[in-house]
This record gives structure tokens, sequence and C-alpha cells, in this order.
């Protein structure tokens, strides 16, 4: 069993750097004896979404960004993600590329796009219907509304939740459970039952950055980010 880290408290937020960082870290872990990845993230939010604090050519191209973050989905090796704290359009996403999600009542859920004028990528058009259905996933990616952990729980987003001290102990544990299992299996079985979701994020990305590039040029998306900074509610007139 192996724990992969990301190491940007508080808030953890993400860039290609930090996307590539977690892809190679799974891409090393595919040859020797591993049986299970713990993802989990120092400080107060397990991931607050991308790092817009820097121009895009420093932290890099969103359609790079989005080829690594493809490569999470080749991992051979089942995944159980560790939320505390905040998951968040992006980082909801990173979430979401994980087999297995734990976290507390107090982890918070949101995939708000539309209340920024813009179009879900990371591949979530793809994986939240995969995890909690299209209807739901077709209601939160609509209204954009935050979620705690015990709705994610309900839904199916969390797998398991327990106390917020226990977020991390408790994915190490359902990682243990699934490596005492055959380890050839493990890969066997997981490859079947996710056969094709790479492929399936690949063009889900291609498509998403399509769109958002698009509504990018929009007056409501350039509202939706003035209101969101603004922490004011937005007003959309549709151009």
């Amino acid at each position: 069993m192996a724990t992969v880290e990301i190491r940007r408290p508080p808030n953890n937020f993400f860039d290609v750097d930090l996307i590539t960082a977690i892809a190679n870290a799974y891409s090393s872990l595919d040859d020797i004896e591993c049986r299970a990845i713990v993802l989990c993230a120092q400080g107060k939010h397990f991931c607050a979404g991308a790092d817009f604090s820097r121009p895009e050519a420093e932290r890099g191209s969103t359609q790079e960004l989005y080829a690594q973050a493809a490569r999470l989905f080749r991992a051979r090796k089942p995944v159980v993600a560790a939320v505390q704290g905040a998951a968040i359009g992006g980082g909801l996403g990173l979430a979401l590329s994980a087999d297995f999600r734990v976290g507390a009542s107090s982890s918070r859920f949101a995939a708000n796009f539309s209340r920024l004028g813009f179009h879900p990528g990371f591949g979530i058009s793809v994986t939240l219907p995969r995890v909690v259905g299209e209807q739901k996933a077709l209601e939160w990616l609509l209204t954009g509304e935050r979620l705690g952990g015990e709705s994610a729980h309900a839904a199916g987003l969390l797998d398991e939740l327990v106390t917020e001290d226990d977020v991390r102990p408790a994915a190490l544990r359902f990682a243990e459970r699934i490596a005492t299992s055959a380890p050839l299996a493990l890969v066997s079985i997981r490859a079947t039952l996710r056969s094709g979701l790479a492929e399936e994020v690949e063009a889900a990305t291609a498509h998403e950055l399509a769109e958002q590039t698009r509504l990018q040029a929009t007056a409501d998306f350039h509202e939706g980010i003035a209101a969101a900074a603004q922490r004011r509610a937005p007003v959309f007139t549709g151009r």
C-alpha cells in the first residue's frame, strides 16, 4: 500500500505540475509491490480547485492539464481519496478520479461551474454521472450547489462517512481492506470495471475545453468570476 500526498496547504490548489506529479507517482507504483493507493492532502482542504493566482503561461495550459488528468485514469492500482474539507470544481474532478472517497460531515463538494458562467472540466461530465447517476449529476451541475459530507454520502459520492479526525486513517483502513486481496486479481478486476474510462475522459475533456473556451468569451462568464470575487450573487444576462 502507498500514500500519495498533496502538499500545498491550506487549499491545495492544483496546476499542471501538481497533476503531472500525481500521475507520475501513480505510474511509478504500477510495477512494484503496491496493491492500493491512498490519495490525501495536507492542510484544511483536499483540493479547492485550480490555481488561478498565476498567469496561464506559468501554470501550464488547460490542454496540457487535461492530458495529465487523463493519465490518472490509466493508473493500474485502486485509489482511495481521503477528502477532508473542500473538493471544489477541478478539486471535485480530482476526487472523482479515485475509485473510492472517504470524508466527514465537514467535507464539502461543489461543481460550481454554472454559477461562474462556465462549463465543467477535468472529465467531470463523465465521472460524476458514473458515480452518482445521471439525474443527480445533472441537478448538481445545473445548480452549482454546494454539498456537505452527509448529502454526498447519501448520494454515493462518499463511500464512507467518518469523523473529521478519522478521514485519513479511515482511508488507509479502506485501502488495507483492498490490499488483502490477490494483487493480480485486483488489477484485472479493476481494469475490467474501468474499461474505456480513460478514453471517455480524454474525449470528454476535449469537448469540455472547447466549451470552456467558448464560454470564457461571454459576458456571463466575466460576471460570474466578478461576483465570486466580490462574494455576491451573480446577475446573468445570457450574453
